[in-house]
């Protein structure tokens, strides 16, 4: 398997397998449980199931249009981030600026669909976080948690930096 020295370890694990795959299961929850489900489970309610017609049809549409845009960006991160570490494996400052420059719209992406999701919260719930459900976490919490996990990538913790946070770019002696 070629090196993939700009995400290594934990970060691998994480941004190569883990994200995509919690990423693409809002579209995959929607196609099996409905958009009328996951629609409701977006504000935790006590409320175990949504009522029969809670949603228009256009409602419908804008939940499973949201479905594929997880999708999309699971894709995105699974395909693209595999195809620099099998382009370019020899190569960790090509690999670490395009994995930075997907990480920056990531890391804006996470900090508006955070406060997005925190707004849109009904204020007696905003700061409630053990009477939120598990779509609500995702949201908030985990994206938070991803958000963080990219900052410090950018601060180049628990990793060595070949482009970010460089003076110049490092040379990488390829005769190893």
């Amino acid at each position: 398997m070629p090196q993939f020295q700009a995400l290594p370890g934990f970060y691998k694990l994480l941004f190569l397998y883990f994200e995509p795959v919690s990423t693409i299961s809002p579209a995959l929850i929607i196609w099996l449980w409905g958009a009328s489900w996951f629609h409701h489970q977006l504000v935790p309610s006590s409320e175990s199931s949504p009522p029969s017609g809670f949603l228009d049809n256009r409602s419908v549409l804008a939940v499973w249009q949201l479905g594929n845009c997880y999708m999309l960006l699971g894709l995105i991160s699974s395909l693209a981030f595999r195809a620099v570490r099998n382009a370019l494996p020899d190569n960790p400052v090509a690999q670490e600026q395009i994995i930075g420059s997907t990480f920056t719209a990531l890391a804006i992406a996470d900090v508006t669909h955070v406060l997005a999701s925190f707004v849109g919260l009904p204020s007696e719930l905003r700061f409630s976080p053990a009477s939120w459900n598990a779509t609500c976490h995702g949201n908030v919490t985990f994206t938070l948690f991803l958000f963080s996990m990219r900052m410090a990538w950018f601060m180049g913790i628990g990793r060595r930096r070949y482009y970010y946070g460089q003076s110049r770019p490092l040379k990488v002696d390829k005769t190893k």
